[in-house]
């Protein structure tokens, strides 16, 4: 059994953790957590009996480490990990705006480096992630990482090229399906529906609606029609969204977080 390290335990560190251990993948002597506050990691130590320590024990200590900090620090971080790592620890990236070869310079020699880019579905085991390996990880490193991401949801090797893509389609996305679940809330709210029952009925009907596209295999132009009945009252909420920009508020909005993440990745 392997030891994963986490250096760095926010928001998005703690859900990949919460994940990995609820799926049994590792028992809590083979995880390794630090943080700036380790305070606030009393109680996922108490749930999961992991260890809670400093950067250098983690770094000592882990045969995968990863690297849950904000993008600033990676310099910082790595300066002060570097010398003590495992020879042939596999380094995993979550940060986005740094490349396997920022890493691989901040290292100052070819350590095997993953770039990933998870989302914070993983605490509930629902995550989709990215992964993009350097050419000296092997078919057994490749593996050990996707069984960790496969612990708390789904992955898919893309190039590291297409990070940004994913980043704006998946990394970023939950904020803008929790905005529109709560404006979908709203509106039945003001329909004199309960604000608990509203949240469930939406976010159920969101559950339904992915499951129903990816077991089908239906475009979702598609599925969108099949509710629409003529001069129903459906495809009068379609027309409506529509006049008020919906889908060009989306696209212009992934727009701007690409624009983001390639004007950090040049920092």
């Amino acid at each position: 059994m392997k030891t994963i390290g986490f250096i760095g335990c926010g928001n998005m560190g703690r859900a990949m953790v919460e994940g990995i251990m609820k799926a049994n993948l590792v028992d809590g002597d083979h995880m390794i957590v630090s943080n700036a506050h380790p305070e606030r990691l009393s109680e996922l130590s108490e749930i999961y009996d992991c260890y809670i320590s400093d950067n250098e024990s983690v770094a000592k200590n882990s045969d995968i480490v990863v690297l849950a900090i904000k993008p600033y620090l990676y310099k910082e971080v790595i300066t002060s990990i570097k010398d003590i790592v495992k020879d042939d620890v596999i380094i995993i990236n979550i940060a986005a705006g740094i490349s396997t070869q920022d890493v691989v310079e901040m290292f100052g020699r070819k350590v095997k480096t993953v770039k990933a880019m998870p989302n914070t579905p993983a605490m509930v085991q629902e995550a989709m992630s990215a992964l993009s390996f350097s050419d000296n990880c092997d078919q057994d490193d490749k593996e050990d990482v996707i069984a960790i991401f496969e612990s708390f949801g789904q992955c898919r090797e893309v190039e590291e090229r297409l990070m940004d893509a994913v980043m704006v389609v998946s990394g970023s996305s939950p904020a803008y399906i929790f905005m529109v679940l709560e404006a979908m809330a709203d509106g039945a709210v003001m329909q004199g529906l309960p604000r608990n029952d509203a949240y469930a009925f939406a976010a159920q009907a969101m559950i339904g609606s992915a499951k129903m596209m990816l077991e089908t295999g239906k475009h979702p132009g598609e599925l969108k029609d099949m509710v629409c009945s003529p001069a129903g009252t459906t495809i009068e909420a379609v027309a409506k969204m529509e006049e008020m920009g919906l889908r060009s508020a989306i696209i212009e909005g992934m727009r701007a977080c690409a624009n983001r993440g390639k004007e950090m990745s040049k920092k």
